[in-house]
């Protein structure tokens, strides 16, 4: 006979299952010698004529009188942990002293880490291993000697306000959920708008990222002139053409492939030798794709410090174009959008008020924890309201006690979302945008001073005088300096910065980016961004480089 809570039937043991008292543990019961016929009593005693041998071996199988889980048995483990980050994680990461990774080829790190899950749970000191080893053998982007992305640095308070929504654990879906960084968000939105030059205010929304922005504003482009594509689909609207520079992001040709429109639709603007956008050759591209039978152009993409060259579209000129052929205006300022808080560098985004939308990303010159990302736009009708909505009823109540206007989450395309702007807000709180605005000139005149540097010594040649933070060169071993420049030169050049690279990683000692581009040979890429670095780290890294390089 099986039971109904599964397995055999238990009529043959010689305890009952379980009862529980008030502090929900558990205790075994003797059987009485005629248990068997008793088991079921009769309808006097079980008045409902439930089955108490289920609901026994339920209570059995999973105790509910009390936590299952009780944080202060884990008490010990939080403390501990938290030493190993502070020890590890941000002393010694931000160490110059140290080394900015360990490097372990795949193979070795799977064994080191022993990644396999079981049935079984790991005692405490192991846990506690496997925690000293995942910070042990990640890169530290906080250190003085990593130039290797377009984010760096530790940020003391913004690091704070990472462990706190960690640790509360709530999304940002409706103000119930989430009072404080629902006002908090608001109020971080705004002031970016300000920094911006919309001075009638606007609306926008933090989300996963630089690429989601620039998804964001395609869709709102296109809901805004044709707003039955959100219910019919693709068959409401004519093909679409979008324009962005060839130096532009590669998340705009993706949103283009995940929204319909096509990649083959994304039209890339040539650029200048400077990687700027040049506003004569888009308003020819676009009277162009006018004269094509059912091709409508609808966006434009501007793009304010581009990816590799650091590189600030003409913002003002390409609005210009905007408002005359009544096409959406986004400004990828997800890189460059720090420039805004400098008094003495915002003039690279002259213009961007004209911008219909922007996205940008505080977690890179501002130095925010990963992630933190703004989509703004300069809207007022509730665009992405009426974009975005669902209207999730079990979310979303019209007639809840308080004003349901502050129950943001319908306008955004995911339902769980983080509170990220607290992070900044933080940050911005703790240094006001004075503070903020030195951090962005101090990365200003590091690049400039590494520049200088690249330009007096031997072997080192600029690629181009940086516009920002990115700072572009070769480095060319003695070997080949006595070559002249030609395809024999350039194939052996396009081969030294991989080496280089590959060295300084098994080293540690630093991390800086490579890249060809344009037809040009591998070239290094620093960004300079982190107020900790200082002038002997960037000559640190250009001896390092000779080093590891003058032998090739």
């Amino acid at each position: 006979m099986r039971s109904r809570c599964g397995g055999r039937g238990r009529r043959d043991r010689k305890t009952t299952e379980v009862n529980s008292d008030k502090t929900g543990r558990t205790q075994k019961l003797k059987r009485q010698p005629n248990q068997d016929q008793q088991e079921t009593p009769d309808k006097e005693q079980n008045p409902n004529n439930t089955n108490i041998h289920d609901t026994v071996c339920n209570l059995y199988d999973v105790p509910l009188n009390g936590p299952a889980l009780s944080v202060l048995s884990v008490d010990s483990f939080i403390h501990q942990s938290m030493g190993i980050i502070l020890e590890d994680a941000v002393k010694k990461a931000t160490d110059v002293r140290e080394k900015v990774c360990e490097w372990r080829s795949p193979e070795e790190l799977k064994e080191l880490l022993d990644l396999e899950l079981r049935d079984q749970g790991e005692s405490e000191s192991k846990i506690l291993k496997r925690c000293r080893d995942a910070i042990r053998y990640s890169v530290k982007t906080t250190h003085p000697r990593f130039f290797n992305q377009l984010f760096a640095g530790m940020e003391p308070y913004s690091l704070v306000a990472s462990f706190i929504t960690e640790t509360l654990k709530t999304s940002l879906y409706t103000y119930e959920m989430a009072p404080v960084f629902t006002l908090i968000e608001d109020a971080v939105l705004r002031k970016m708008m300000e920094m911006i030059g919309w001075e009638e205010g606007g609306d926008g929304i933090f989300n996963a990222g630089g690429s989601m922005s620039n998804m964001y504003a395609m869709n709102l482009a296109r809901y805004r002139y044709y707003p039955d594509i959100k219910e019919l689909g693709l068959s409401a609207a004519p093909q679409l053409a979008v324009f962005t520079s060839q130096e532009s992001h590669y998340s705009i040709s993706k949103a283009a492939a995940l929204m319909g429109i096509g990649t083959k639709n994304v039209h890339m603007v040539p650029t200048d030798k400077r990687g700027k956008m040049i506003p004569s050759a888009l308003e020819e591209q676009i009277e162009s794709a006018k004269r094509k039978v059912r091709t409508v152009p609808f966006l434009v993409n501007a793009t304010a410090g581009t990816t590799v060259f650091g590189a600030f579209d003409p913002i003002d000129k390409i609005g210009e174009i905007c408002e005359k052929h009544n096409l959406w205006l986004h400004v990828d300022a997800c890189w460059g959008g720090g420039a805004l808080m400098s008094k003495k560098h915002k003039y690279l985004l002259k213009g961007i008020e004209k911008a219909n939308s922007v996205a940008w990303n505080p977690h890179k010159m501002l130095m925010t924890c990963l992630q933190c990302s703004a989509f703004l736009i300069r809207d007022k009708t509730h665009l992405l309201q009426h974009c975005h909505s669902a209207r999730a009823s079990y979310l979303f109540q019209q007639d809840k006690f308080y004003d349901v206007s502050y129950d943001i989450g319908d306008k955004s395309i995911q339902c769980s979302r983080k509170p990220d702007a607290f992070k900044f807000w933080l940050t911005w709180k703790a240094l006001g945008t004075k503070e903020l605005g030195q951090r962005v000139d101090r990365a200003f005149e590091m690049s400039r001073y590494l520049a200088e540097e690249i330009k007096k010594r031997e072997g080192f040649r600029l690629l181009m005088e940086p516009e920002y933070a990115n700072v572009c060169f070769w480095y060319i071993p003695p070997s080949l300096r006595n070559l002249p420049d030609g395809p024999e030169f350039c194939q052996k050049l396009h081969n030294v910065a991989p080496v280089i690279k590959e060295r300084m990683m098994k080293m540690g000692s630093m991390m800086v980016g490579y890249q060809p581009h344009g037809g040009n040979a591998n070239f290094f890429r620093m960004v300079v961004i982190s107020p900790q670095v200082s002038r002997q780290d960037l000559d640190f890294v250009l001896d390092e480089i000779h080093n590891l390089g003058k032998d090739l």
